[in-house]
Parts: structure tokens; C-alpha cells; sequence
């Protein structure tokens, strides 16, 4: 066994050692090997989280590491909101952020049952921000509260939390996380530009992503220059 493969499995094990993290297998697991072997997502896999602020959506796609292109997994609903449309910009402002990002803390004793962290603020947000203090401590979380994070039920975050255990477990080390404020057809950013004129900068440079995703099924290459996103 590698020396990353094992890394892999001391990572499970480590998560399991904690009785929220046990629990939610206990509860979720037997019932998503059944969806994921009745999908076709048995064995190894990888996600893709994308998440849409005004539809109050979480989307979990998944796919075979041997396979090129996800397929949608599950869909869970957001219990709560926070803010309005447009990225975070500075602490306090109660926004959830906007942008491309990936998991990088699994907290298996949050204070909302069990959450998962992404790595906000990124390289984009800190342009923006300037010299104000962007915040931090996004999360995906249980306990159906939020002041800028994406809050589900605890058993719904169960399920994810399990996943993306699962996902890292099969040497997946940083699960995209996608962040859009609505699903961006044309149709919709032309409706909710002409509400938040501000944005339209800002929007039209993350639209390439979901629109690459959408046509490819797969996770474009996400390069940042002068603090925007650029896709390929």
C-alpha cells in the first residue's frame, strides 16, 4: 500500500473515532451504498458540490474515479437563508459567498452537528475585499441556522458529511465546492443583473464555470489572474 493510500484510510478511521462522525454512518450509510450501488457509484468515487443561493439548493454529483464525466447524485434543500444575491465582501455582512471553492476542514464536533468547511476566502475574494476583513468560517453544517454558511437539516448533512468522508477516502483531497447565486442561464442573469446592476461584472466572469459544467459534466480548469476567474 502507498504511502497516500494509507493516508487515505487513517483518515476515515481518525473521522470514525468520533461519536457524531459514527453516528452518521451508523444512520446513512447502509442506505447510500444502496443509492450509490443503484446509480452506479459503487466502489470508489469523487463529488462535485454546486450549490445555488436562490433556488435554496445543494447539488451532489458523483462519479466512478475510472469514469470522465459526474452525474447528479442527490439534491438537498437549504433550511435557512442568510444575506441577499452577490459574493461575501467583508465579515459581518451575512453573506453567503459567491465563487469556486473546495472542502478543506472536516469538523466532526461542530456546534451544528457536523460541518464541512471551504476554503473562503480565496484569492478572488480577497481582491474584492480590499483592506476590509473578509470573514471566514464558511461551512456546510447541520443544525438549520446561518449567517453566511449553507445550512441543512442534521440529517441531510449526515448523508453529505458521510460522502465527502467517503470521497476523501478514495484519495479525492479537495472536493470542489461551487457557489453560484442562481442557476446561470441567460435567461436568469439577464433577470437578476437588472436587479443587482453592481453584479454584473462579477457574474458574467463566474458564468463560464457553471455553463462549462453543464455542457462537459466535468470540472473546468479554474485559473485566477488579477484577482477574476477565468475557466478552461
Amino acid at each position: 500500500m502507498t504511502s497516500s493510500a494509507s493516508a487515505q484510510l487513517a483518515f476515515k478511521k481518525q473521522q470514525l473515532t468520533f461519536p457524531r462522525v459514527r453516528d452518521a454512518y451508523d444512520d446513512s450509510w447502509v442506505n447510500l451504498q444502496n443509492q450509490l450501488k443503484t446509480a452506479k457509484f459503487d466502489g470508489p468515487f469523487q463529488l462535485y458540490l454546486a450549490a445555488y443561493k436562490t433556488e435554496g439548493l445543494l447539488e451532489l454529483w458523483a462519479k466512478k474515479i475510472k469514469d470522465k464525466e459526474y452525474r447528479l447524485f442527490k439534491t438537498y434543500k437549504f433550511c435557512a437563508h442568510s444575506g441577499t444575491l452577490g459574493p461575501k465582501v467583508q465579515e459581518g455582512d451575512y453573506q453567503t459567498p459567491e465563487g469556486i471553492y473546495y472542502i478543506n476542514v472536516f469538523n466532526p464536533m461542530s456546534n451544528f452537528h457536523l460541518s464541512l468547511g471551504v476554503n473562503y476566502p480565496n484569492a478572488v475574494d480577497k481582491k474584492r475585499s480590499g483592506t476590509k476583513r473578509t470573514g471566514g468560517d464558511i461551512y456546510i453544517h447541520g443544525n438549520c441556522v446561518t449567517v453566511g454558511c449553507i445550512p441543512l437539516t442534521d440529517e441531510k448533512i449526515k448523508e453529505v458529511y458521510v460522502l465527502a468522508v467517503e470521497a476523501q477516502n478514495s484519495g479525492q483531497t479537495k472536493i470542489p465546492v461551487h457557489i453560484f447565486p442562481f442557476k446561470m442561464n441567460k435567461e436568469n442573469l439577464d433577470k437578476f443583473v437588472a436587479k443587482f446592476p453592481q453584479q454584473k461584472a462579477f457574474w458574467t466572469s463566474l458564468q463560464p464555470a457553471y455553463h462549462l459544467f453543464e455542457q462537459h459534466k466535468t470540472i473546468p480548469q479554474t485559473l485566477v489572474k488579477e484577482g477574476k476567474y477565468t475557466f478552461k
